[in-house]
């Protein structure tokens, strides 16, 4: 996979999907405004650091940020 010091260069590929997770993920795209293409490659490689253990999910990480903003002032107190 590339690092994101490199400029990522796309390939086209074709596949199928079922059509209600296709419509579940444009809904998603459409909620969050952002393109199809990039949930997807973002779905790809949360697949892909799963299946090799290299990382936490993505989406775990992001929900960790979002706690730690949120409740850093309980946290802290909570440490002590």
């Amino acid at each position: 996979m590339q690092t994101s010091s490199e400029t990522p260069r796309k390939v086209k590929f074709a596949t199928r999907a079922d059509p209600a997770v296709l419509e579940a993920l444009r809904s998603l795209a459409g909620a969050e405004g952002r393109p199809l293409q990039t949930l997807v490659d973002e779905a790809l490689r949360d697949y892909i650091e799963r299946r090799q253990g290299l990382a936490p999910r993505n989406r775990v990480m992001r929900a960790l940020r979002l706690s730690m903003a949120r409740y850093d002032s309980l946290y802290r107190e909570l440490s002590r």
